[in-house]
């Protein structure tokens, strides 16, 4: 059973927490985490480096603009029931998931699409949309991506001058603060649940945004924050998949039917929000106990580690949850 170790630092952890307390459907194995870490420590596994080659990487206005966007996009890149996963050609490489997302937009400005426009954004059609995209196979919710865009678009127009960077400076260099500031002004980045009477906060996609300008800035200039480590784990379907096949998350009978049964989860319900808190605060768990085997990490950090060996077949053998939805 998990059990804390400190207090945690604000809202989206404590509330992991308390959800991780009284969870029915999900447990967390203290022993498999210090597995888990004891291999992360010995081998040693690194934290993978930014990806410069499907993330765009030119001129910083424009590099703060693209993660944006890519941030407001990034949700449900699985493929529904009997539909062709959405996969796009980039170079000699034919790519699904968040690469491909990330390289259809890096490929389509540098193509002379101004995507970090806001004046183009703003009243985007679904078929511009859709050629910006490109690629074969069917993409979920791409009229939820539209209103996305424009909702983005309006809020860079009416409050910061059309620039993201001034959103980003308003900040004052803090992660935290720049998830809070998307979260109030955006209703796509408002990643909330109700869990038995108490509110959750996740904030997945606001916290992905601070940790992708941290690596694509190599933490410095627009990647520079003041308290990078209070980022929690960005709570999504690709990390509890890799958590359940190392024996940290223990699904109850029920629910380990509907995930390998690919059943949908319904956008908060108690399974998914015991899921996504449980992750988080499991990652918190293994940050504490790497820490003390004497390996300073942050769980934005950890969160990178388990995603980069979600992409390895092995972690691949149980299907991921399906939740269909903008938040993740």
């Amino acid at each position: 059973m998990a059990r804390s170790y400190n207090t945690p630092k604000w809202e989206v952890l404590e509330k992991a927490q308390n959800v991780a307390r009284i969870s029915s459907q999900v447990v967390i194995e203290e022993e498999a985490i210090k597995r888990l870490c004891k291999r992360i420590v010995e081998e040693p596994v690194t934290v993978p480096a930014w990806n410069r080659r499907y993330h765009f990487d030119g001129r910083d206005r424009d590099k703060v603009f693209y993660l944006l966007v890519l941030d407001s996009l990034n949700f449900c890149l699985w493929q529904k029931p009997g539909a062709d996963k959405w996969r796009v050609r980039y170079k000699s490489e034919t790519l699904s998931g968040y690469y491909a997302l990330a390289a259809s937009l890096k490929k389509a400005l540098e193509s002379g699409i101004p995507i970090t426009r806001a004046d183009y954004l703003a009243g985007l059609s679904l078929g511009k949309l859709k050629q910006i995209l490109g690629g074969t196979g069917e993409l979920q919710l791409l009229q939820d991506r539209v209103k996305i865009l424009d909702e983005l678009a309006q809020l860079l127009l009416e409050e910061y001058g059309g620039e993201t960077t001034r959103l980003v400076e308003s900040a004052g260099m803090s992660a935290v603060k720049l998830v809070r500031l998307l979260v109030e002004k955006l209703s796509s980045f408002q990643d909330v649940a109700q869990y038995l009477g108490h509110t959750v906060f996740f904030y997945k996609r606001a916290q992905i945004f601070a940790a992708d300008l941290y690596g694509a800035f190599d933490g410095r200039d627009w990647g520079y924050f003041s308290d990078m480590d209070r980022l929690t784990a960005f709570a999504d379907y690709k990390l509890p998949q890799v958590l359940r096949h190392a024996g940290i998350l223990c699904y109850g009978q029920a629910l380990a039917q509907k995930v390998d049964q690919r059943m949908q989860l319904t956008p908060g319900s108690p399974d998914e929000v015991e899921i996504r808190a449980n992750t988080i605060w499991a990652v918190e768990l293994m940050r504490q106990e790497l820490n003390r085997m004497g390996r300073d990490s942050r769980a934005f950090e950890i969160d990178w580690i388990l995603w980069n060996m979600g992409q390895d077949l092995t972690f691949k053998a149980r299907p991921h949850h399906r939740t269909v939805t903008i938040f993740y």
